[in-house]
């Protein structure tokens, strides 16, 4: 009877091995494949997105989050744990491990199904790239044959390396760099033999193997390949004990790490469209973000936004800032709302907002710029105007001060921009002449100005990122920067795609007239609306903004290194409460992020510089308490620009382009 068993088996095997013989030549004679996949092999790969400091801040991908290491990145223990579990004899076969397929084919015939594949390293990674998991004698037929295949035309590193970049780790990650970044927060050199025991072993089971729910089951895992690794003589006692002790820490990252979404979100967006593939071409983003400041930011506008809140409670309360350095224009920080999660619009680039009062400096410094100084007195004389309303009747329009302030009559414009006084400003628009105003906005880039006196009060929509923008003309003597979020991108092959340029324009001024300004500004955060922006031991300059019936509301200012705007409004653009102004919410933001920034720098530049031909009229310049005196330039300049477009504002507004709507914010909430 046990030798008819015998005999029996040995039919059945010579049966087999006759077949599978034959299927081999069949197939590799008759079956096109395209190995093309493997030998021209170019995955899909995220694109990552670092700081100015190489820190990492998140990365960009389509489907699936794969970071793309070399052969020469893998440590030598990476590669000796993966063969000794896996494939023993991996740099002696030729694709197909016959001892392999003949101790899987003795399990199969016991167990009366396929239960063991005998696959090799490199079938496996045809069977994860090329081919399906099913376990038919066709599909495995092509396997090996196309296993075959790969190893003629591919060295056995370059099988590893694929294998190694192609397979899944679990929990979103493709590739043994990803789940080393993923699980370990590690580079592959840096990766202890424990953490290398507990990778090799995923790919086996990356869902019931999983280190981050399954942790006992990974380490039992990872101590089976350590034992594989001691039984060959790979490594010594000693180090097999160490590894068997070592419980490693695991990391609940997202499936990205992102630190920072609204910046890989506006990477994508601005660059999306001119690098087609930039989700899965594996690209390096260096970025101007400063990690440090951007989390201090984040703080800042979460400070703020809890504020609001307690002022006035609203589901679509919302709050953003970016901070830009000053003499080049590199964005800092950028922070698009107070929770990515709810909402992924980005309010700093995306958001068009009114910005209230925030946007007079910009009409003072063209009183500036024609030759007058901060002392130079202008009229706050009440003034009337009329207009004719859609309905074709005649309507009268007397603006007010910010609460209905009284007039003075006469006022410096040093103490007309730090009291945010409406009725001077509309004033000097009407002697400076509208017509002036707008084409000067114009050179800034602002579009759909509205051609009436309502320009006078920021009656314009603009981001904060525009506002950032614009800043720069005080903030950098004069010179408006173009904002700049990516410094270069380069490509796997290293080559480098994209690379900025930091754009310098002359707009309204020269750096004595910027300094001007700065004084006066410095001087709203001393005493004028802007006392909640003030900060010991730094030099800041500001100016508040808040819209009519607090829609918006806003603080704009800078060190003499460093340009930050905050906003905060209602994503519905509704009213919030009347307590919150420029002033109370905003300036105080603005406040803490820079106690924080001098704190997290200390060597920060403190003191603003006076330009060559600045001169002080009654005072110096001198510590935190001491007042700002008044200054001059000497020799005095002279008028910038053209008498001819200096002329008055005609009497009545009553073009189609003059709408009573924007002259309906004139009512004196304007701050």
């Amino acid at each position: 009877m046990f030798f008819k068993m015998i005999k029996g088996t040995f039919a059945i095997f010579t049966i087999f091995g006759i077949a599978l013989v034959a299927a081999f030549i069949y197939a590799y004679t008759q079956i096109s494949l395209d190995a093309r996949q493997l030998i021209d092999y170019k995955p899909d790969a995220s694109t990552l997105v670092l700081d100015k400091n190489g820190a990492t801040i998140g990365y960009i991908f389509k489907d699936k989050h794969r970071l793309y290491a070399t052969y020469d990145e893998m440590p030598r223990s990476l590669i000796e744990a993966l063969i000794a579990i896996e494939d023993t004899r991996f740099f002696e076969h030729n694709g197909v491990s016959p001892d392999a397929i003949i101790r899987a084919l003795f399990k199969d015939i016991k167990a009366g199904s396929f239960v063991e594949g005998g696959s090799t390293i490199t079938q496996q990674l045809i069977k994860n790239k090329l081919l399906t998991s099913e376990k038919k004698i066709g599909r495995k037929v092509k396997e090996a044959v196309l296993a075959m295949k790969i190893e003629d035309e591919l060295t056995k590193e370059e099988i590893l390396e694929r294998y190694l970049n192609e397979i899944f780790f679990g929990n979103g990650y493709y590739g043994v760099k990803t789940a080393a970044r993923g699980f370990f927060h590690k580079e592959l050199k840096e990766l202890t033999l424990k953490e290398v025991a507990i990778l090799v072993g995923l790919p086996n089971a990356p869902s019931s193997l999983n280190p981050l729910k399954h942790y006992d089951k990974s380490l039992n895992r990872a101590n089976n390949v350590l034992y594989r690794l001691k039984t060959l003589g790979w490594i010594k006692e000693d180090v097999y004990l160490a590894a068997i002790k070592e419980t490693p820490v695991v990391y609940e990252s997202t499936l990205t790490q992102n630190l920072a979404p609204y910046i890989t979100d506006e990477v994508a967006r601005q660059f999306g469209k001119d690098i087609e593939d930039l989700k899965t071409g594996g690209y390096i983003v260096h970025t101007t973000i400063d990690l440090k400041q951007q989390k201090i930011a984040e703080e800042s506008i979460d400070k703020a936004y809890k504020n609001a809140m307690r002022m006035s409670p609203s589901s679509s309360l919302n709050a953003a800032l970016i901070s830009i350095e000053n003499s080049t224009g590199n964005i800092l920080a950028m922070v698009g709302g107070v929770d990515y999660t709810k909402s992924s619009f980005n309010r700093v680039t995306q958001a068009k907002r009114q910005p209230g009062s925030s946007f007079k400096p910009f009409i003072y410094q063209l009183a500036l710029d024609r030759g007058n100084n901060p002392s130079t007195p202008i009229s706050d004389a009440p003034v009337e105007f009329e207009y004719i309303d859609p309905s074709g009747k005649k309507q009268m329009w007397k603006p007010q001060n910010y609460h209905g302030e009284s007039s003075r009559g006469s006022i410096s414009i040093r103490d007309a921009l730090v009291k945010s006084s409406n009725l001077a400003t509309i004033n000097l628009v009407n002697d400076i002449g509208l017509g002036t105003v707008i084409n000067k906005l114009e050179t800034l880039d602002v579009t759909n100005i509205p051609h009436d006196m309502s320009i006078s009060l920021g009656n314009i929509s603009v981001s904060p990122l525009q506002m950032a923008k614009m800043y720069t003309i005080f903030s950098n003597n004069g010179n408006i920067m173009e904002p700049i979020l990516v410094s270069k991108i380069i490509d796997r092959e290293g080559k480098t795609v994209f690379e900025s340029r930091n754009e310098t324009k002359i707009v309204f001024t020269t750096s004595g007239q910027a300094y001007l300004m700065t004084s006066i500004l410095q001087d709203v955060v001393r005493r004028g609306t802007g006392t909640g922006a003030s900060v010991g031991g730094i030099d800041l300059a500001g100016k508040t903004g808040t819209t009519n019936n607090s829609v918006d509301a806003w603080f704009c200012g800078y060190s003499p290194t460093v340009e930050t705007v905050v906003w905060i409004g209602r994503d519905d653009n509704k009213p919030m409460s009347r307590n919150i102004t420029g002033g109370s919410v905003a300036a105080p933001a603005f406040a803490s992020y820079y106690q924080k920034l001098i704190s997290l720098y200390p060597k920060t530049k403190r003191r603003f510089n006076v330009p060559v031909g600045v001169e002080s009229i009654n005072g110096e310049v001198g510590t935190d308490v001491s007042p700002i005196p008044d200054f001059i330039i000497n020799p005095p300049l002279l008028d910038l620009f053209d008498t001819n477009a200096t002329e008055l504002i005609p009497e009545a507004n009553t073009t189609e382009e003059n709408p009573v709507s924007n002259l309906d914010i004139l009512n004196g909430n304007q701050d």
